[in-house]
């Protein structure tokens, strides 16, 4: 693919992108010692990254070591791979918000483990460039949801827990509350939407998670998606 002109685009999406990871630790664990070597130069004098490898293991003792906020991997690694990754993370005492760009997508082994381990983001590495990088951490730094639609069926049969029947039916107002969330709207965000204080849109986040009986937003967006509830986050 040609990408000179899409050079200013590109450019514009990753300072954005950069600008929405201020004030967040990131660890990046890829399979190119390229791409570990450009995001290191793009993030010099950056505060926010304080990990960078090529195998599963290195980023893994990073995470165990201080608080991050967000995990960047790819599948396919020099040592180790993605999902496993994904899973040791999000079993760490304070998980971080993990995104991972699958380069292989026809082994849909890794990508279902990914899913099963509570991966928050999925991104096609072919998809990238072109707004895909930063509408995925647009909804994963807001606590939301991001998932190529090539692979949103795949994500839906194999996300944990997100079958069962709410407790109670979501008012309307909480189905809209819920798809915005869904969407990586932060709860300023949504009260600015909905013409809403955020202490009440704080309210309804809490009884859509005691309904659909969900551990955090990611969770209660997938149980919602599935029941039909919501739909899936426009991409834009």
């Amino acid at each position: 693919m040609d990408y000179t002109t899409l050079i200013p685009q590109v450019r514009d999406n990753a300072s954005r992108g950069e600008q929405l990871l201020q004030g967040s630790r990131l660890v990046v664990c890829l399979g190119s010692r390229l791409a570990v070597s450009l995001f290191i130069t793009a993030f010099e004098g950056r505060h926010q990254l304080v990990g960078a490898s090529t195998a599963a293991h290195e980023a893994l003792t990073t995470l165990q070591q201080q608080p991050v906020d967000v995990l960047l991997c790819t599948d396919q690694l020099e040592t180790g791979d993605g999902a496993a990754l994904v899973a040791e993370a999000k079993r760490l005492p304070s998980p971080p918000r993990t995104l991972m760009v699958v380069t292989q997508p026809q082994r849909t082994a890794g990508i279902r483990a990914a899913i099963r381990a509570g991966c928050d983001g999925l991104c096609l590495e072919a998809n990238l460039g072109c707004g895909t990088w930063l509408q995925a951490l647009t909804a994963i730094c807001g606590q939301g949801l991001y998932v190529d639609r090539s692979l949103n069926t795949l994500y839906l049969q194999h996300y944990p827990g997100s079958g069962q029947a709410p407790l109670a039916p979501l008012s309307a107002r909480e189905c809209q509350v819920l798809q915005l969330a869904a969407g990586g709207h932060r709860n300023e965000q949504i009260a600015r939407v909905l013409f809403l204080s955020v202490e009440t849109v704080k309210t309804h986040m809490r009884r859509i998670l005691q309904k659909l009986q969900a551990r955090d937003r990611t969770h209660a967006a997938v149980i919602g998606i599935r029941l039909g509830l919501v739909d899936w986050p426009d991409p834009g």
